[in-house]
């Protein structure tokens, strides 16, 4: 690749100067945005429970020439989040980007869900969603920053997946509230949109893939495999960038292996 080549795709996609916040970011797909993010040249804040693995994401961007920190937070406390834009004003930081990727799923029948796993599942999935919009939103609005977000919705938030639903039903709504958010902002430099991924094998969802599921999957898949945490980089890096995205908010980017093509 030439060098002008390679200067035009950085000017595209490029974040270099931006802060990225991944609530979530010590799961499996969040720690994965973590990455793209940071190889774009973002700083990033990875938000979770999990100091370990928030430390360990940390240590593998430095590795790589990135620029990372760990912000301990419960997404579903709107003191903790509050707290993480605190933290990143006593840095001279501004949040840029916001991804909202954490998430819980339970396999559980229908009428046997209680209301301890039902609220569970819609605090993580979405509550915690509509706490980081307003805080951060809140944040790029109040300082004028040109921000994008982006939520993780699923391709359940579209279309019937059965054993989930307490989990689907979360994700229709964050998908919902994307399209509202994008709508509210759109005149106002804040980008918002979604990212639906299709079948990643990730903490949330090991147990739901049975033997028998994952073989139901596959037939519905034209690619005929799982998606790598990966492929979801340029569905990420579109959304993210000012540049690349800049005519594009309300969008859900879909990527499913096909997953959603296929009909009989």
């Amino acid at each position: 690749m030439s060098e002008a080549s390679q200067q035009y795709l950085h000017d595209l996609f490029g974040l270099d100067g931006k802060t990225a916040v991944v609530i979530g970011g010590t799961g499996v797909l969040g720690g994965s945005f973590c990455d793209t993010l940071a190889a774009a040249g973002a700083h990033v804040v990875v938000v979770g429970r999990n100091p370990e693995n928030g430390g360990a994401r940390v240590d593998a961007i430095a590795a790589n020439g990135g620029s990372a920190e760990f912000v301990a937070c419960d997404s579903t406390s709107r003191e903790d989040l509050e707290n993480v834009v605190s933290h990143l004003a006593e840095s001279v930081r501004r949040t840029d980007i916001l991804v909202n990727g954490a998430g819980v799923n339970s396999a559980t029948p229908f009428l046997e869900i209680e209301d301890e796993e039902w609220q569970r599942i819609v605090d993580v999935n979405l509550t915690s969603v509509r706490l980081a919009c307003q805080v951060f939103g809140g944040d790029m609005l109040e300082h004028g920053t040109k921000g994008s977000i982006v939520n993780v919705a699923s391709l359940s938030a579209m279309i019937p997946l059965s054993r989930v639903f307490t989990y689907s039903a979360t994700k229709a709504a964050v998908l919902n509230l994307t399209l509202n958010l994008a709508r509210e902002w759109a005149t106002k430099g804040i980008r918002v949109n979604s990212i639906s991924p299709g079948f990643f094998p990730a903490e949330q969802n090991r147990k739901v893939l049975t033997p028998d599921r994952v073989a139901s999957i596959m037939t519905h898949t034209p690619m005929d495999r799982f998606g790598e945490p990966e492929e979801l980089a340029g569905a990420l890096l579109l959304a993210a960038s000012n540049k690349a995205g800049s005519f594009v908010t309300g969008a859900n980017l879909v990527v499913d292996g096909g997953y959603t093509a296929m009909t009989i």
